[in-house]
């Protein structure tokens, strides 16, 4: 009995560790993604801007509006939906479920952000290649 439960322990830990994404180990991602939900989770929005590859930037600046918007949402849960490794291991996109508070309606609901994380070598981390979530869609 004892034989049949360590068995069936390694098993779920062989499918716990195959089903993490597999990229390059580099710029250490884990930590690069647990701190960007963080600073999601507290609505640091200006904080979030520096996890956003400067050439997304230089053709997607962030506008005063758009952070004024963002500004008036608190998230509330952050719920990972799928994680893809791209690239060859140089890029993640992955597929979150915000949930939004809207301070002004005093609603919640749920939002999509679309993230492609990719590795630059340059700055020896990982970057945010789409930007920051909007809460103003009405696709969701």
């Amino acid at each position: 009995m004892k034989r049949l439960i360590r068995t069936m322990m390694l098993i779920g830990v062989a499918t716990l560790v195959s089903g993490c994404p597999q990229t390059k180990d580099k710029g250490n991602l884990k930590e690069t993604l647990d701190q960007y939900e963080i600073i999601i989770r507290w609505a640091q929005w200006d904080a979030a801007i520096e996890y956003i590859s400067p050439e997304y930037l230089a053709e997607h600046p962030v506008t005063r509006l758009e952070m004024d918007r963002l500004r008036l949402f608190r998230v509330t849960q952050v719920i990972i939906r799928s994680s893809l490794p791209v690239d060859e291991g140089n890029g993640l996109r992955r597929v979150v479920e915000l949930r939004v508070y809207n301070k002004n309606q005093a609603r919640e609901r749920a939002i999509i952000d679309e993230q492609y994380w990719k590795y630059n070598e340059e700055f020896d981390r990982w970057l945010l290649h789409s930007g920051l979530p909007d809460p103003t869609r009405k696709d969701y």
